[in-house]
């Protein structure tokens, strides 16, 4: 029996029409995190087959409303956070200039040999000492990202030794003076089971991976090769050009 009024020929898709009843009845009017009915018991509701509720499904996915996840369900999306991609981008004041908290674990902090693709970004000769430190960053009390960071032994990651948390950038800063952000790139890719755990996401889940390069603002000195792996489903990332055409110009 169905529950919600679909009218045909009438010049809109039936797909179209479900979409737009689901956006009112579980998005707007739902919390963050809601689970949506199977769409079995949906397509029952709209008196319809599968493949058209799917469909509908699918065009809420794509607006970023719904996420679903392969096994578990279709759930509203958690409200996006506006992450600004700038020069100077810095997680603690971005955060903070969207009127968060923030809170930063320091899960591992180790001397390595760089890897050939850590010195080819710092222009390092292979097997140079790097300081890798990984960080889990919060906002309000949400796990929000997983950074991987990679610097100079000397002298960049001497001065981190003892660092435990808050601002990385703001410790460089004072001792070496601004950094520029030379260059971001910007993946999809399945977070790696360690991730998963750390985000409090299941596995499978896609990420938004971030390769940046940071640099002395003085002197274009490769200071940080970072890797970060943002919860997909929590946050957009915004790339301000015209901050990077008035660095550049």
């Amino acid at each position: 029996m169905s529950l919600f009024i679909i009218e045909r020929n009438q010049g809109t898709a039936v797909y179209a029409q479900i979409a737009r009843i689901l956006e009112t009845e579980f998005v707007k009017n739902g919390m963050p995190g809601d689970r949506l009915p199977s769409e079995g018991n949906l397509a029952e509701q709209f008196g319809v087959n599968r493949h058209t509720l799917r469909r509908a499904v699918d065009e809420l996915i794509s607006a970023g409303m719904l996420v679903r996840l392969h096994g578990i369900g279709v759930f509203v999306s958690e409200k996006y956070l506006d992450y600004k991609l700038k020069s100077k981008t810095r997680f603690t004041q971005t955060l903070h200039d969207l009127g968060m908290t923030t809170d930063c674990e320091v899960m591992r902090k180790n001397v390595i040999k760089a890897p050939k693709g850590v010195a080819d970004a710092l222009k390092l000769q292979n097997k140079r000492d790097v300081l890798w430190i990984d960080t889990l960053r919060y906002a309000d009390g949400i796990p929000l990202c997983v950074i991987s960071h990679f610097l100079p032994l000397s002298p960049f990651g001497d001065s981190l030794r003892d660092y435990d948390g808050g601002s990385l950038h703001e410790v460089l800063n004072d001792q070496f003076g601004p950094l520029l952000r030379l260059e971001s790139l910007v993946t999809a890719v399945v977070a790696p089971e360690d991730d998963a755990k750390r985000l409090r996401v299941v596995n499978g889940q896609p990420v938004l991976r971030v390769k940046s390069l940071n640099i002395l603002e003085q002197d274009n000195t490769p200071v940080e090769y970072a890797v970060t792996r943002f919860r997909a489903d929590m946050i957009q990332l915004r790339i301000d050009m015209n901050d990077s055409v008035n660095h550049w110009m």
